[in-house]
């Protein structure tokens, strides 16, 4: 595995918004970012998209440069994201799946016992030096902006594993977690050495921050997350704690799951728009006392996206007055970009924002 903390590639960037408010500073302005900026509701990137599978597009560094700049020149955003996928490290190390258009990642032969997981590939670095080649392009480019790598947790990569793709119920999944807890835990230790050190190169590439994606966690209760999540999601926060990057976890629907989550041992906690910045710093605050007060990011609703210019304002303004809240705020949304939405409201709500008290 790669050490995350023997970094050279790095910009100095001590001023920008989104790395100051990560973490817990004062920064300039609120800064902003859209999960899915860099896809689908841009026409320029279906352009240099035509005809190219969404995984081989993955490894092709100079259209993943190109698709990850194209919302910062576009709507001034305070980040880059990595484009990629959450399932480009099974794809690089030999699990046989697709990105299938319509439907999402399909997998051929799912996990379904220990004799799976046993014979499940481990990822090696040199696997996955397109995308390092791709941050190296993208930290000439980019300037001041930070970039932002990023991963999917173990739970949610464990579920496209075992249902064989996208799921409603996560049925199986849970079976699997409540019927056979020694595959369970293999699977997920497994997967966060994956996660782990598709991270590390990605920060030793020189990104700035890096996200894990737990998309899927929402479906789960705490006591479930506690037992059967929680340890294998701390230990990729904790490979990357001497990186000097900050770690930011998010999930969907996981307000129920904020304080655990947190406990993974990131510096920054996602939050959905189904809860209120404000009161998930209140939730996460009450339940530890003993940390700092937290940084947020998030969360208007992508659906706010489709509204008039009055209802977009009032519901940007009343975020970033609720996340005044917390140590730090990142403006966000609660989920990402739609497929739909018109590129000029993105580029409106981050002027709206940019136009906030920080």
């Amino acid at each position: 595995m790669t050490n995350a903390a023997s970094v050279s590639a790095r910009r100095d960037l001590p001023e920008a918004p989104l790395l100051v408010a990560a973490r817990g500073g004062s920064p300039s302005r609120t800064p902003v970012w859209f999960m899915r900026q860099a896809g689908r509701s841009l026409p320029e990137y279906r352009k240099v998209r035509e005809g190219i599978p969404m995984l081989r597009s993955c490894f092709m560094p100079e259209l993943v440069c190109e698709i990850t700049m194209q919302p910062v020149r576009r709507h001034g955003v305070d980040a880059a994201i990595l484009f990629s996928d959450i399932v480009v490290p099974l794809a690089a190390a030999g699990v046989d799946l697709d990105i299938v258009p319509g439907t999402g990642p399909v997998v051929a032969n799912p996990v379904r016992s220990i004799h799976d997981v046993e014979k499940l590939p481990v990822l090696d670095p040199e696997q996955v030096a397109p995308v390092a080649e791709a941050v190296g392009l993208l930290t000439k480019e980019l300037g001041e902006t930070p970039l932002i790598g990023f991963a999917g947790a173990p739970f949610t990569l464990a579920s496209y594993l075992i249902e064989g793709g996208p799921s409603r119920n996560h049925e199986r999944t849970k079976a699997l977690m409540y019927s056979d807890p020694a595959a369970w835990h293999a699977l997920l230790g497994h997967l966060a050495d994956m996660a782990l050190t598709f991270l590390s190169v990605q920060v030793q590439a020189g990104v700035d921050a890096i996200q894990l994606f737990d998309s899927w966690a929402g479906a789960l209760s705490e006591r479930d997350y506690r037992e059967f999540v929680l340890p294998h999601s701390a230990r990729v926060f904790a490979g990357l704690a001497d990186a000097g990057v900050p770690r930011i976890h998010f999930g969907v629907g996981t307000g129920e799951l904020l304080v655990a989550m947190r406990e993974a041992g990131n510096d920054v906690v996602g939050v959905d728009w189904r809860v209120p910045l404000d009161a998930a710093v209140n939730r996460l605050t009450s339940a530890r006392p003993d940390l700092p007060k937290p940084v947020v990011q998030g969360n208007l609703d992508p659906a706010v996206l489709f509204s008039g210019e009055d209802v977009l304002e009032r519901e940007i303004n009343r975020i970033g007055a609720e996340g005044r809240a917390a140590a730090g705020h990142i403006f966000n949304l609660g989920h990402g970009v739609l497929p739909e939405t018109d590129p000029g409201k993105i580029t409106r709500a981050v002027e709206l924002v940019h136009g906030l008290r920080p």
